[in-house]
Formats: C-alpha cells, sequence, structure tokens
C-alpha cells in the first residue's frame, strides 16, 4: 500500500509528525487557521517546536515531484487523494472542568468528507476510553455513508510530545499504537516503527491505547499534588520543602516530584478526561479529583503568601506593584494553553494590587487574546517593585540580579527554588 498521510492539526503535536513523516511519505499538513498555513509555507513556526531544516526540506521535496514531501494546505479538497488520515487537534476542557470535544467534533467532520473505502483514520488527540469509537467513528460513518471495519477503519496512537524539550523528541519517544482490527494495528503499528526509532508499543485495542495516554498523565498530576500539598503543609510548619525532599530523596525509592503549578495542555486537562468516564459509568474518581483540587489551588497559595508577606513588610497592599516573572505554563518555551500563572495574576488583581509580568518567550498578542493581560515588552530591574514572583524557570530569568531587587526592597517568592536561597522571603 502506497501511504498518502493527511496531518490534520498543526500545533505542537501535529507539525512535528508531518514533518518527520514526508521524509519518506507524501504529507499533506491540514489546518483551518490560514495564517498559521502561510506562517509555515513562508518557512516559520511560532510554537519553536518544528525542525525547520526539516520542514524546507520536506517542502522542496514536494515540490522535486518524488512522490514525498510535505505540502501545507487550509483547503479540505486538498485530502481527497490521501488514505492516512492523522487527526492531531486539540482537546481542552470547558469552564467547568468538562471535556470539549468540538475541535475532535469538527476535524473528524472534516475527514468524514473526503473519507473513501479503505481509508484508515488514526486518532493521536487525548481523549478517554472509548472515544474514538463512541464519538468519532460515528461522525465518519454518518460523514462518510461508509461502514466502520469494513469499508474505512481506525488507529489511536496518542501524541508524547513534550513541549519546549529539545532532548525527548518525537522520534525519541516510545509510540504506543492501536487499530480497529488486528489487521489494521499491525498496519498502523508499521506506519509508526517508520519514523519513530525508540520503537512501538501495539496495544491490544484502541481503548487500552487511550486509557494508557490517559493515566500516563493522571499519575504525574497526582504525584506533583502530593508534594504541592506537603509544600503547604511545611509552610505552616515554618520548614524548606526541598530541603524535606532533599532529606527523603536519599532513599533509593524515594520519587523526584517537585512542588510548582500544574498547567498546560496536558497533565492539568487529562485527568478531568478520565475522570469524565468514570463519573459516566457512576464511579466518583476520588484520588485524581483530589489530586486537581491540590494542583489547582497553588496559584492562590503562591499569590496569598505574597500578600502576607508585604504585609509583614508593612507594605500597602491596595496599588502596590508586583512583577511576575513568567506566563507560559513551562520553562523555555512559548506554550501559554491553560497557564495556571493567569490564576497567580488574577488572584492578586483582587487584592487591589497592580501586577507587570514579564515572559521574553511568550508570544504578546497571544497572551492578550487569551487572557486579556498585556504584557511588559522590557523588564527594568530598576523599577522598584513591592514583590517579584519567580513563577516560570526560564534560562533567562536564572541569570537575573535578584540581588537588585532585594536592595530595592521587593519581597521575592521563588516558585521554582532556583534564586540564591539568602535572596528569597518564601519559596515552593
Amino acid at each position: 500500500m502506497s501511504y498518502k498521510i493527511a496531518v490534520i492539526g498543526l500545533g505542537y503535536v501535529g507539525l512535528p509528525l508531518a514533518i518527520e513523516f514526508s521524509k519518506q511519505y507524501r504529507v499533506v499538513g491540514f489546518d483551518i487557521n490560514i495564517k498559521r498555513i502561510n506562517e509555515l509555507q513562508s518557512g516559520a513556526d511560532s510554537t519553536l517546536e518544528a525542525d525547520i531544516e526539516g520542514m524546507k526540506q520536506g517542502m522542496a521535496l514536494y515540490e522535486s515531484g518524488k512522490g514525498i514531501g510535505l505540502s501545507f494546505t487550509a483547503y479540505p479538497e486538498k485530502l481527497r487523494d490521501c488514505n492516512i488520515f492523522i487527526v492531531t487537534v486539540p482537546t481542552p476542557i470547558d469552564g467547568f472542568n468538562n471535556p470539549d470535544l468540538t475541535p475532535l467534533e469538527k476535524a473528524t467532520s472534516l475527514v468524514a468528507q473526503v473519507l473513501k473505502p479503505g481509508d484508515i483514520v488514526i486518532y493521536e488527540s487525548t481523549v478517554y476510553p472509548g472515544c474514538t469509537e463512541e464519538v468519532c467513528v460515528p461522525i465518519l460513518e454518518k460523514g462518510s455513508g461508509l461502514v466502520f471495519n469494513q469499508d474505512f477503519f481506525c488507529g489511536y496512537s496518542p501524541e508524547r510530545i513534550n513541549p519546549g524539550d529539545k532532548v525527548n523528541t518525537l522520534t525519541k519517544i516510545k509510540k504506543i499504537t492501536s487499530g480497529s482490527t488486528p489487521e489494521i494495528a499491525d498496519v498502523v503499528d508499521s506506519l509508526y516503527r517508520s519514523i519513530i526509532t525508540a520503537g512501538t508499543h501495539r496495544a491490544p485495542s484502541i481503548k487500552v491505547a487511550e486509557a494508557g495516554k490517559a493515566i500516563e498523565n493522571a499519575q504525574r498530576d497526582i504525584n506533583i499534588s502530593f508534594v504541592n500539598e506537603l509544600a503547604i503543609i511545611f509552610d505552616r510548619i515554618g520548614i524548606d520543602t526541598n530541603d524535606v525532599l532533599e532529606a527523603a530523596g536519599t532513599k533509593w525509592n524515594f520519587m523526584p516530584f517537585k512542588p510548582g503549578l500544574v498547567g498546560g495542555h496536558c497533565i492539568s486537562v487529562d485527568p478531568y478526561y478520565l475522570a469524565h468516564k468514570s463519573k459516566a459509568l457512576g464511579y466518583e474518581p476520588e484520588v485524581i479529583l483530589s489530586g486537581r483540587r491540590v494542583n489547582n489551588s497553588i496559584a492562590k497559595f503562591i499569590a496569598d503568601k505574597t500578600i502576607k508577606l508585604m504585609i509583614q513588610a508593612n507594605m500597602q497592599i491596595k496599588s502596590s506593584r508586583v512583577l511576575i516573572l513568567g506566563v507560559t505554563f513551562k520553562e523555555n518555551c512559548p506554550d501559554v494553553r491553560n497557564t495556571k500563572v493567569v490564576d497567580i495574576y488574577k488572584e492578586l488583581t483582587e487584592f487591589g494590587v497592580q501586577p507587570d509580568v514579564y515572559d521574553p518567550w511568550a508570544n504578546a498578542d497571544a497572551v492578550r487574546a487569551e487572557y486579556g493581560i498585556d504584557l511588559i515588552p522590557q523588564l527594568d530591574t530598576k523599577v522598584p517593585y513591592n514583590a517579584v514572583i519567580l513563577a516560570v524557570a526560564h534560562d533567562q530569568f536564572k541569570q537575573l540580579d535578584f540581588k537588585q531587587f532585594k536592595d530595592n526592597g521587593s519581597v521575592i517568592f521563588d516558585a521554582k527554588a532556583c534564586i540564591d536561597r539568602s535572596l528569597v522571603d518564601a519559596r515552593l
């Protein structure tokens, strides 16, 4: 079988995947955002995840007419001659922490319009166990008029992209694969094995593959929630959490998790998908949701602790100035999806504080559009801030002269435990 691959959704997951596949197959990268398509066609990538040279080589291969390579489009009709469709769109949560399947359903409806007998639709978007077959397949059948596992087939291979990580990249991370029939599972596994040097793990069913992805991030979320709860407890005791973790870490089987804000598109979202399915089946998941509650409380803890420190320093709270360093959900990465730094900002403003947010990695327009926050364009360490909160450990921030802030009378909260301890008033 000669594969012609369509990758639907060209964000942090889809673009690296499309580039890698284009080295061996003909790939059409599709996104509904024309601005994004124009950006990629010009050889740029605002996510900073793409191998730019690889992308340019892929486009050149496509233009050469050799039958492989990469092209980009926002027009669904350009997908009609593809026979493998890989869906990599976001699967967020709504304001009530329920799964928002709108992007997934729309992408599936789009694929259904161009689906042909013999085609395979593979999902990489994170979902709850059963979603592919219970939600996506009926949309594909209705939109195409074809019959599942007779005319067309499905696979599931969850993404494991780690934004900002230049070591554990796509091909170096083992890939879970699955298919709707044993034969299709073989095809899907073979397809990914052709690009994933770390190898693949073939799950026995699509549901197992979906569940495997869901618990990867739920497990990490729960472990971080434990140390976050410890941080709250130890703050009341008056001891440093990191000192405690260092002492406990001398035991060979102690797990070295660190406290901190838990945002982003995976760890802070995926547990809700698993919880949603659990509740639909009549079981209230206590451990998963308790971990979410603890992690969602950390931004408030940081803001409240900062205010307490300011009060102890006899500062007037209303109209005071606080500098928040970082707004992305993790260090050295421009991704601001579901960042919990915004919760620190909101909490501070409720006290009448005037926060400034600085982040050299974040796109100011994206932050303004998503959260209504205007980033300051430059950092002036001479500004007499009442408090400074290091929220994200960008490399640039580790080089800052925090002593200058301290000399100006600033209270300093180090949420990443990476500043000289003699200069900070509190840290996680």
